[in-house]
């Protein structure tokens, strides 16, 4: 009996944007592989979804996958979500579902059920060339940070990366850094939420924006500099 592997698409941060099939493949699935509980189990309460959850991270180890593995292989059906957005973005999903197709192979289908991501939600709202775009996830925190930086001042397509509040200050110092002032960056916070923000301006501006409102280093970023 063949197994299914559901890629399924939850809200980035308002609960009410998840799609009807999403919702119908939570319901059916034997069990829903998440990052934390916690989060999960919130979005499954306010839809009043009860279904076991298998831990699955970047840091769960190979028992978690290969538990996920064999579930599959007795023919079960798992969905697998993220903390916000689209598994596989940016995110460990993709590790999993490539450990399925190679392992499983004909023994697994693997579908998606598509929905919310942050850099599409950002993309969509800011106002830049979006014919071509490059997107860098989460930079690293140390090696080759810097040289992603020259990346995207070199750049001739717009660049897209994401921000945690810890480091938001100092990748806008290092922006300022490498751009001319003719070239924007964009900052859009806490996407869906009641508190969204967009910030526009050079490097220097945005920065100096941010090191003035301290309320507001916090929360999710994605940051969008536009091409050279």
């Amino acid at each position: 009996m063949q197994g299914t592997l559901s890629v399924v698409a939850t809200p980035i941060g308002n609960l009410a944007d998840i799609t009807l099939r999403a919702l119908d493949t939570l319901k059916a699935a034997d069990a829903i592989a998440c990052e934390d509980t916690r989060v999960t189990a919130k979005l499954l309460a306010r839809y009043d979804i009860q279904k076991p959850l298998l831990i699955f991270h970047a840091q769960s180890g190979r028992h978690a996958s290969t538990r996920i593995l064999q579930m599959l292989a007795e023919g079960k059906h798992i969905a697998l979500v993220t903390d916000a957005g689209t598994p596989g973005i940016s995110d460990p999903g993709s590790a999993l579902v490539r450990e399925v197709r190679d392992t499983l192979r004909e023994d697994a289908r693997i579908e998606v059920i598509p929905g919310p991501a942050a850099v599409t939600a950002a993309l969509s709202i800011a106002g830049v060339p979006t014919d071509e775009f490059t997107f860098l996830g989460f930079l690293p925190h140390k090696k080759g940070r810097q040289t992603l930086f020259k990346e995207i001042a070199d750049s001739t397509r717009t660049m897209v990366f994401y921000e945690s509040p810890h480091r938001i200050e100092k990748a806008l110092a290092s922006l300022s850094d490498v751009l001319e002032d003719d070239r924007k960056v964009i900052i859009l916070r806490e996407l869906t939420k009641m508190f969204e923000s967009f910030v526009e301006g050079t490097a220097a501006e945005v920065a100096a924006h941010f090191a003035e409102k301290q309320d507001q280093v916090r929360g999710e970023f994605v940051v969008i500099v536009t091409p050279a």
